[in-house]
C-alpha cells in the first residue's frame, strides 16, 4: 500500500489531464455530428442492432426486473460502506501477493503506473480495454515517458491507429464503418496485406496477425476491471474477443487501474452482475470471456500484480446524496443505445470518455459542474435511459438535479441576492438584527410601498411592495413585558 483511502476528501478530477472535459460545449460539438450523415447512419445501424439483440435476450428472463432491483440494492449497499469494503479488498489482495496503490487523481494514477512500468525495464505495454485508463489519459502519460502502449481490443486498436477518440462505452469505434476501418488499417498497421478487403472477418484476421507477436513478446500488461470482490480480493474483466485473456495470463507483470466504485461485497453479489451485464450491453446470455484472478499464483500467470485504486473525483460524487447513484454504473452502455440524442449527435459531442446519458451525469460530477455545465442539458428527459439501466440509475432525476447546480454555478450576484445575503447575515447576529429593525422605521421616507427608493434598490420594489413597518416590533413588545 502506498497511500490510505481518499474517500471523504471530495475533490474533483484535475483539469488538463485525461479525457473528461471537452474543448467546447455540447451544443457546439453536437452540430458537427448532426451535419455528418455517415456518422448518423453508422450510429443508427449499430444502436438499432444492439437494442434488438438486447431486448430479445432480456425478454427471455421472467425475473429481469428482480435482477435489476438486486443490482441496484447491492450497489447502494456498496456505496453506503465503500471505505470499509475497499480496505477489505486491499487486505485480501495483499494477502494473495498483490500490491495495492491508492491514487487520489489522474495525475497520481499516471505517475504510479508509469513508475511501475519503468521499474520493469520495458518500453512497451499491452492493454486491455479500460474506461478508467482512457479517463485518466494513461496512454498519453506512457508515451510522454517513452513507453509505447498497444491497445489489444479491436475497437480500441482502431481508435488508437486512427488517432481518434472512443465514442461509445462498449463499442469505442461505433462511429466507424467497415470501409473506414479498412483505410485505417492500410494506412497505419505495419505489415498489412495491401489487398485487404473490408470484410469483417478479414479485418479481424489482420488485427490478429498484428497483435499476435505483441502478445508473445510484451512482458507487462495494463488492464481495467469490471468488478472487484472485497471478500476474496478477486478482480474480474469481461470481454468478447479473448484479447483480455491473453493480456491477463501471458505477461509477467499485470497492472490494473480500477475506479473505487467497482468493488462488490461478496462473490454471490458478482453473480447478479454477470447476469445483468451481458444482456444489457451486448445482448448475450453469457459473456464470452470472463477472466478472474486473485493476487499472484506461483508458476501460473503474472508473477507481479499491482492494483491501482482510482478516486479522481469519485469522492465528490459520493458526497452528493442525489448524484452518488451515478456510481452504480457498470459501464454496460444500455443508456447510450436507447438515447435519441446520442444516436444523432454521436459520442464525441460529449467531450468526455463517458458519452451518452451516463456521461451527461457522471462527467459533470467528476469534474465539477462548471467544467461540463452543458452536458446535463444533452437530453430530452424522455426516460428511456432509466428504463434500460440494469442497475436502475434514475438518470432523468440526476439530469434535473445537475441542471439546477449548473444554474447556481453561473448565477451572477444581483441586487436581490446581495440584499438577501445581507439579511441572512443580519439575522445571524442578534445585535445587528435589532439595529436593522430600528432602521426599518426609516422606510417611511422611501415613499408609499417603497416606490421612492433610488437605484438600484428600486429594482426590487419595481415588482414588489415594501411592507409597512409595524408600530411596535415583537422585540419591543417582549421587552416591555
Amino acid at each position: 500500500m502506498t497511500r490510505r483511502t481518499f474517500l471523504g476528501m471530495p475533490t474533483t478530477a484535475p483539469p488538463g489531464v485525461g479525457h473528461l472535459r471537452g474543448a467546447e460545449s455540447f451544443p457546439a460539438a453536437a452540430r458537427r455530428g448532426l451535419a455528418d450523415p455517415q456518422l448518423r447512419r453508422n450510429l443508427r445501424h449499430a444502436t438499432t442492432t444492439i437494442r434488438a439483440k438486447s431486448g430479445g435476450v432480456i425478454a427471455e428472463l421472467p425475473d429481469w426486473e428482480q435482477l435489476r432491483a438486486a443490482g441496484a440494492a447491492i450497489k447502494a449497499d456498496t456505496l453506503a460502506r465503500l471505505p470499509e469494503l475497499l480496505e477489505q479488498l486491499e487486505a485480501r489482495v495483499t494477502e494473495a501477493g498483490g500490491v495495492v496503490h491508492w491514487a487520489a487523481d489522474a495525475v497520481e494514477a499516471n505517475r504510479i503506473v508509469t513508475d511501475l512500468v519503468r521499474a520493469t525495464g520495458v518500453d512497451r505495454v499491452i492493454k486491455v480495454k479500460s474506461m478508467a485508463t482512457q479517463e485518466i489519459g494513461l496512454n498519453e502519460a506512457l508515451v510522454a515517458a517513452g513507453i509505447t502502449p498497444v491497445e489489444t481490443d479491436l475497437a480500441e486498436l482502431i481508435v488508437q491507429l486512427g488517432g481518434d477518440r472512443p465514442s461509445h462505452i462498449l463499442v469505442p469505434a461505433i462511429h466507424r464503418n467497415r470501409a473506414e476501418i479498412r483505410e485505417i488499417f492500410l494506412r497505419e498497421m505495419p505489415g498489412v496485406d495491401p489487398t485487404l478487403t473490408d470484410d469483417p472477418t478479414a479485418l479481424a484476421a489482420a488485427a490478429r496477425r498484428f497483435l499476435r507477436q505483441t502478445f508473445l513478446s510484451t512482458p507487462v500488461a495494463v488492464s481495467g476491471g469490471n468488478f472487484a470482490v472485497a471478500e476474496t480480493g478477486t478482480l474480474a474483466v469481461v470481454e468478447s474477443e479473448g484479447n483480455g485473456r491473453m493480456c491477463l495470463t501471458l505477461p509477467q507483470t499485470l497492472i490494473t487501474v480500477l475506479g473505487v466504485e467497482k468493488v462488490v461485497p461478496t462473490w454471490r453479489d458478482l453473480e447478479v452482475f454477470l447476469q445483468l451485464l451481458p444482456r444489457a450491453s451486448t445482448g448475450e446470455r453469457m459473456n464470452p470471456y470472463t477472466s478472474m484472478w486473485t493476487g499472484v499464483t506461483p508458476g501460473d500467470g503474472p508473477q507481479a500484480f499491482h492494483l491501482v485504486l482510482l478516486d479522481n473525483g469519485r469522492s465528490a460524487v459520493l458526497a452528493d446524496e442525489v448524484g452518488r447513484q451515478a456510481l452504480r454504473c457498470i459501464r454496460c452502455s444500455a443508456c447510450l443505445n436507447v438515447c435519441p440524442v446520442y444516436e444523432r449527435a454521436g459520442g464525441h459531442a460529449y467531450g468526455s470518455v463517458y458519452p451518452g446519458p451516463i456521461g451527461a451525469v457522471l462527467s459533470p460530477q467528476l469534474t465539477g459542474i462548471e467544467d461540463n455545465a452543458s452536458l446535463p442539458y444533452a437530453s430530452t428527459l424522455c426516460g428511456a435511459c432509466y428504463d434500460a439501466c440494469p442497475v436502475k440509475i434514475n438518470i432523468p432525476e440526476l439530469l434535473v438535479h445537475l441542471r439546477a447546480e449548473a444554474v447556481e454555478s453561473h448565477r451572477r450576484p444581483t441586487a436581490e441576492s446581495i440584499a438577501m445575503a445581507a439579511a441572512a447575515y443580519a439575522m445571524d447576529h442578534p445585535r445587528l438584527y435589532a439595529a436593522g429593525q430600528r432602521a426599518a422605521r426609516l422606510s417611511r421616507f422611501a415613499g408609499r410601498r417603497g416606490r421612492g427608493l433610488p437605484p438600484p434598490l428600486n429594482g426590487w420594489t419595481g415588482s414588489r411592495d415594501l411592507p409597512e413597518p409595524p408600530a411596535q416590533t415583537f422585540r419591543d413588545w417582549w421587552a416591555d413585558r
